[in-house]
């Protein structure tokens, strides 16, 4: 049982996390190289750590998850895995012959201090890597940041691959940040609905739910290609939907090849979906086709005819910070109270963005930056709600306090479907909230037998 405190003796704890809302690093850095085609991830350090990294991205996509590893031993624990690496990419690019491999490191290998920059150098000197293949690294140590941070270094790592050729080449790169791979096929539906030619890096459509097809590759069809990653130093410009995923690789592009970027929220939500469509309407000097403004108009419309159902609900949501921001806005403009606010992401700018957005609520909001679930349920605690929000691991603070609850964010292990459809744009926006009014539906049948909760005309 939990026990109740102040609010000033729960924000006390700094000196221990329990059920901390976050994972580590690589399990970012695997997942954003498995929306690079024909890409093999590789763990730069134990088994034991690639293979817990794999099973949690295959649990939450439920598709199997390829990645390699440096197979750390003792010896390499001591003198560093340098030996083991080289070794490593010989022995991938002669078995499995992937496009590119992007390397991530781990606690391990980063205690030790191993400097991928010069291993890969020295693999290239030794001719290990093949005319025409690619090695990518990014720096990914667990006991900083967090997933989130991870998957941004490697993006970053991506963007990295970019060349200048001097002449734009009309096209407009999309960094969708962590989305599910269904997310990221709707970012490009609506580019392509609008004419917008695009760039989507990375891009796990097509990768992470794919088909059955009774054939197994081991490299799927989807995924962002080594020549559209090339290309992104020629494009016209680099909209970054996220500032924690996509914002560091966007202004890499604009500082190293003078690629100009917007950091937009994520299109979640009306107002952050209109962002996004104006940013592209005007990075591409195009007009809004009325297929667009349609779906806008549903989504308006269902907020319209389901507000009484919304209004001054209560609500405590907790996931990274990116999602967090355009989750809040969205819940706030359907005139719902996000109360309580936690990501296990650091960073203090995340806690003024979210107390910017809910100032107009007229009362206290409970947020913070590098939180945990133990804080979430005391602050519950302290104030119930009327819905939780929020990945798999919230369903043990719903059940002990009997709370609706929408699943959403990374990971998803214990329900179907997150894959396979969209909570981005306009679209995505009616999933959401047909989700939303599901349970608060569920919920006042349960508590009220005799309601018909039918709209009385």
């Amino acid at each position: 049982m939990l026990l109740r405190h102040t609010p000033a003796e729960i924000t006390e704890r700094k000196a221990l996390a329990i059920n901390p809302a976050k994972t580590c690093q690589p399990i970012g850095a695997m997942y954003a190289a498995l929306g690079i085609h024909g890409c093999l991830p590789h763990s730069h350090g134990s088994q034991g750590c690639c293979a817990y990294h794999r099973s949690t991205l295959t649990r939450h996509y439920k598709e199997p998850v390829s990645a390699s590893t440096s197979s750390f031993t003792e010896g390499a624990s001591v003198f560093g895995g340098s030996a083991n690496m080289l070794q490593a990419i010989s022995n991938i690019f002669s078995v499995y012959n992937p496009e590119i491999i992007a390397v991530h490191t781990t606690c391990l290998s980063e205690t030790i201090g191993d400097d991928l920059p010069q291993i890969k150098k020295k693999a290239q000197m030794e001719g290990k890597i093949p005319a025409g293949k690619h090695v990518i690294s990014a720096s990914t140590p667990s006991y900083a940041g967090s997933h989130v941070t991870g998957f941004s270094s490697m993006v970053t790592a991506m963007a990295g691959m970019a060349e200048s050729t001097g002449k734009k080449n009309g096209k407009v790169n999309i960094i969708p940040g962590w989305v599910e791979p269904a997310d990221m096929e709707e970012i490009k539906r609506l580019a392509g609905l609008m004419g917008v030619k695009s760039i989507v890096f990375p891009d796990t459509s097509g990768v992470l739910n794919g088909p059955l097809s009774g054939e197994y590759k081991m490299f799927p069809e989807g995924g962002t290609t080594v020549a559209e990653l090339k290309a992104t130093g020629d494009a016209v410009g680099t909209l970054a939907l996220g500032d924690w995923c996509s914002g560091d690789a966007a202004r890499y592009l604009d500082k190293e090849h003078k690629v100009p970027c917007k950091i937009l929220d994520m299109p979640y939500g009306l107002a952050a979906t209109d962002r996004f469509i104006d940013a592209l309407r005007t990075m591409a000097g195009i007009t809004v086709p009325d297929e667009v403004a349609l779906e806008r108009g549903q989504l308006v419309d269902l907020i319209s005819d389901m507000h009484q159902y919304l209004y001054q609900k209560k609500v405590a949501i907790f996931g990274d910070p990116d999602q967090l921001i355009a989750m809040t806005e969205f819940l706030v403009s359907l005139d719902m109270q996000p109360i309580h606010i936690v990501t296990g992401t650091p960073g203090k700018k995340f806690e003024k963005r979210i107390k910017e957005l809910t100032a107009g609520l007229g009362r206290p909001v409970n947020v913070k930056a590098k939180g945990d679930m133990f804080l979430l349920h005391q602050w519950i605690k302290q104030e119930p709600v009327d819905l939780l929000i929020g990945n798999t691991y919230g369903k043990y603070i719903a059940r002990d306090e009997d709370l609706p609850f929408v699943r959403w964010g990374f990971p998803i292990l214990d329900r179907q479907g997150h894959q396979y459809f969209p909570t981005v744009g306009y679209k995505g926006g009616l999933r959401l909230l047909e989700k939303i009014l599901g349970e608060l539906m569920d919920r006042k049948d349960r508590d009220d037998p005799e309601s018909k909760f039918e709209l009385v005309l």
